[in-house]
């Protein structure tokens, strides 16, 4: 018997044509039956490119957003045993600069030689401003400071058109010393000074009769006194150069436009007359304005040599702080992220190649490449930070979320 009669002689299966189509339109678009092809065809993308590279001045702004303001800082000191101005003083002059780093310093001998010579030719002043920020009570500061000048305890010595920053303090002790080691003085000059000094405690001038006019000449000349008129030091060190922080009414000098425009062309006058160079502060020669000689006598003022020293690492600091709190969206930044910046990077640095470090070996940005060390010799962003808050530039507030914040204003 063969299979066809088996299976019904002539008879075969058939498939049904709506089972045929089914199949034949499943074969013709087989993505759509299968889940694999609901998933996106796109080629990887490539791995970002890490920045091997930190620079000093890293603009990226991390922080899009404003920070949260919970109140402003009344003070700014934080070591305890800080409760009078005396003590903030000492203070201040003690946390003025950084210490000179021990190794892998990015400077040779001669720099740091340099670095320290500056720091030690710094006069010991303190600005009126700096002291109140470190404690809670700016009207008790000045009631304190105006107990302790009439006491003879300390002095204050003001530089006209200088704005916050040229109106400081020194401790009497260490002004008195500064007089006895001055080489440009002779001994009688410095007598009749300290004679001065000691029978007026509280005073900053010196009036037209109290000194000789020879004595009073070697006392310009080494810095100590300047004219009450004009209120520039006649010294070599000290420029009267205006800057972002003098107060709008001080920002006139005496060879300006308006006064020189007036002058008749040709005439000594135009061009700010006779010493104008050293009227302005310069050290060119010109006629000093010694009590009895000329129109011009006036009472002297007390100075500080090396003051203008002092004033021109000041206010450029606080220029650069203020740039840098500019490069964020909001002129904000956390104080870590600020402090960072000031100085350089190096923390960042010292962070990713503290193994290689400890070996010796040379990696990421040095101290001596950064420009708290190449240009203000290692000024510590703590006194720059309380300097710029006592002149008005910056607040500090709390914001509870990433410690305090700083907002230039």
């Amino acid at each position: 018997m063969s299979l066809r009669s088996i299976l019904g002689g002539s008879s075969r299966v058939r498939k049904s044509k709506k089972s045929v189509a089914k199949k034949s339109a499943s074969s013709q678009s087989p993505s759509s039956s299968s889940w694999a092809a609901s998933l996106p065809r796109s080629k990887p993308s490539a791995p970002q490119r890490k920045r091997s590279k930190l620079d000093e001045d890293d603009d990226d702004d991390l922080f899009d957003d404003k920070l949260d303001d919970y109140g402003l800082v009344r003070a700014l000191g934080t070591d305890l045993n800080l409760r009078d101005t005396s003590q903030a003083v000492l203070y201040i002059r003690s946390h003025m600069f950084s210490p000179m780093p021990e190794q892998a310093t990015g400077m040779n001998s001669t720099r740091i030689a340099e670095v320290l010579n500056y720091r030690k030719r710094m006069p010991p002043i303190v600005t009126i401003s700096h002291v109140q920020t470190l404690l809670s009570s700016p009207s008790a500061v000045e009631r304190e400071i105006a107990e302790l000048a009439r006491a003879g305890f300390l002095r204050k010595v003001v530089v006209a058109r200088r704005g916050d920053i040229g109106e400081t303090v020194v401790l009497s002790a260490d002004f008195e010393q500064m007089v006895k080691d001055s080489t440009s003085l002779d001994k009688k000059t410095k007598d009749s000074l300290m004679t001065f000094l000691k029978e007026n405690p509280g005073k900053q001038t010196i009036g037209r009769n109290a000194l000789r006019g020879s004595e009073i000449e070697q006392l310009i000349r080494a810095g100590f006194i300047t004219s009450h008129l004009t209120g520039v030091i006649h010294h070599g060190s000290m420029s009267n150069t205006m800057n972002l922080y003098s107060r709008p009414e001080d920002k006139v000098t005496l060879t300006s436009l308006d006064i020189v425009s007036r002058q008749p062309t040709g005439s000594l006058g135009a061009v700010g007359g006779d010493g104008a160079l050293h009227r302005a502060g310069g050290s060119g020669g010109g006629s000093l304005s010694i009590p009895g000689r000329g129109a011009d006598a006036t009472d002297m003022k007390l100075a500080v040599p090396g003051n203008g020293t002092f004033l021109e690492l000041v206010s450029s600091a606080l220029e650069h702080l203020v740039s840098l709190l500019g490069k964020s969206r909001f002129r904000e930044a956390p104080e870590t992220a600020l402090r960072d910046r000031w100085d350089g990077g190096v923390a960042r640095e010292e962070a990713r190649y503290a193994a290689k470090r400890s070996r010796g070996e040379f990696s990421g940005v040095l101290p001596g490449q950064t420009r708290k060390w190449r240009q203000f010799y290692g000024l510590s962003f703590d006194w720059v930070l309380q300097e710029a808050v006592g002149s008005g530039l910056v607040e500090v507030f709390e914001t509870r979320s990433v410690g305090r914040g700083i907002r230039a204003l």
